[in-house]
């Protein structure tokens, strides 16, 4: 019997991809046969790039990976996954707290949907890193070149400049 092509969807908000993102789609493109990188958005946070710059942001960033997709979606993560054929769900796992929380909701996957979820470990490098982090960083200041992309670290920085205070407006330390 011949085995059938394996599609995998990584969820995520993205608001920015970071290096630990990339690093997760690199590693999912060497195991399976299509990888669906499906950017949604968290009621619970508030973006900082639309889902549309974002799209763009990661499809220039996967250009040279013929096998992976970039879709937007804004329905349950799972009903995007069956309308895609996805059997997989991949994610990135940094720490002990995503853990837990992945491993909750990949039971919750795979029991109302039927679909399983792959966990790559985060290279060593980035298993402190998150895109929240990266915001907060990037809102106040910080140097987030190493955390992200060149390129998205450009964008980062434009989006970041028309939303900070003036200096003038800072409080003195």
């Amino acid at each position: 019997m011949e085995r059938q092509p394996i599609t995998a969807v990584f969820p995520g908000s993205f608001d920015p991809i970071t290096n630990g993102h990339l690093d997760v789609i690199r590693r999912g493109y060497n195991l399976f046969d299509r990888l669906i990188v499906a950017v949604g958005q968290n009621p619970e946070k508030e973006e900082l790039f639309t889902k549309a710059e974002r799209v763009e942001m990661i499809r220039t960033l996967v250009a040279d990976m013929p096998r992976v997709s970039v879709e937007s979606y804004d329905i349950l993560t799972v009903e995007f996954a069956a309308r895609k054929g996805a059997r997989v769900m991949l994610r990135g796992l940094r720490n002990l707290t995503d853990v837990e929380y992945e491993f909750q909701l990949a039971m919750t996957n795979r029991k109302i949907a039927g679909i399983e979820t792959v966990f790559i470990m985060t290279s060593e490098e980035y298993g402190y890193v998150s895109s929240a982090i990266v915001r907060q960083l990037a809102l106040l200041g910080g140097d987030v070149s190493g955390l992200i992309p060149p390129s998205v670290y450009q964008q980062l920085r434009k989006k970041v400049s028309t939303r900070r205070p003036s200096k003038e407006n800072d409080v003195p330390e």
